[in-house]
């Protein structure tokens, strides 16, 4: 009995979870509706359009980085078909040389696929093993969920690659801008990862950096 019991709250546990897609086919993005921890509110039905579910956002390259790479997204914030649906897109770009730099995508894992030019790509494990490979035309890799990974232009022309990722909103975060883009202190940039004080400096002139310089003190229990 309790077997069957517990086979049928798993069932309903299941259905509950999944409820979303057992009665809509799709959740269009309401823009003029809040933005919650799971997605935007749903546009009304009859107010989709086929419109919403194309994108022309990677017909172009993005804004050119001080790598000399540039990325461009689709995400559920400007292609609206997305929300609710678990997946997203995106297009990088590299000059001769060009980097993508080590950065994590907290909500999701990613796929790349070369289009064009020879790439050195790669991720490190939580157990600090790197994983690294150069990519040739349509050559494809993945990147797990959470996990610092890069892509570098080795080639002697100018490369292209497209992403998935399984997430509409996977967010990212650039390792390079977290500390020097960001209001940290050189103080504890210095303390927790051992670079110096004038390169901090120097790397946070470059990104645009601030932040209060805190005084770190030794604490005597």
């Amino acid at each position: 009995m309790i077997p069957t019991i517990f086979f049928f709250f798993f069932i309903f546990a299941l259905l509950s979870v999944s409820h979303a897609s057992l009665v809509v086919d799709f959740c269009v993005a309401d823009y003029t509706a809040p933005n919650g921890p799971t997605g935007y509110s749903c546009k009304s039905p009859k107010d989709v359009t086929v419109d919403d579910f194309v994108y022309h956002g990677l017909n172009t390259s993005g804004k050119t980085t001080i790598f000399n790479s540039s990325a461009a997204f689709g995400f559920d914030t400007q292609f609206p078909g997305l929300n609710g649906l678990g997946i997203t897109t995106g297009r990088l770009d590299f000059g001769v040389g060009g980097v993508i730099p080590l950065h994590t995508h907290p909500r999701a894992s990613e796929l790349i696929v070369v289009i064009k030019g020879t790439i050195l790509a790669g991720f490190v494990s939580t157990d600090n093993v790197a994983y690294i490979k150069i990519l040739h035309k349509y050559d494809v890799m993945v990147f797990p969920q959470g996990l610092l990974h890069f892509q570098i232009n080795v080639g002697d022309s100018n490369a292209l690659a497209f992403v998935s990722l399984g997430s509409a909103n996977p967010g990212i975060q650039t390792l390079d801008s977290a500390l020097f883009q960001s209001n940290i202190s050189t103080s504890i940039i210095t303390a927790t990862t051992l670079l110096d004080a004038d390169t901090v400096e120097k790397l946070k002139d470059v990104f645009g950096g601030s932040g209060l310089n805190y005084m770190l003190l030794s604490m005597k229990v």
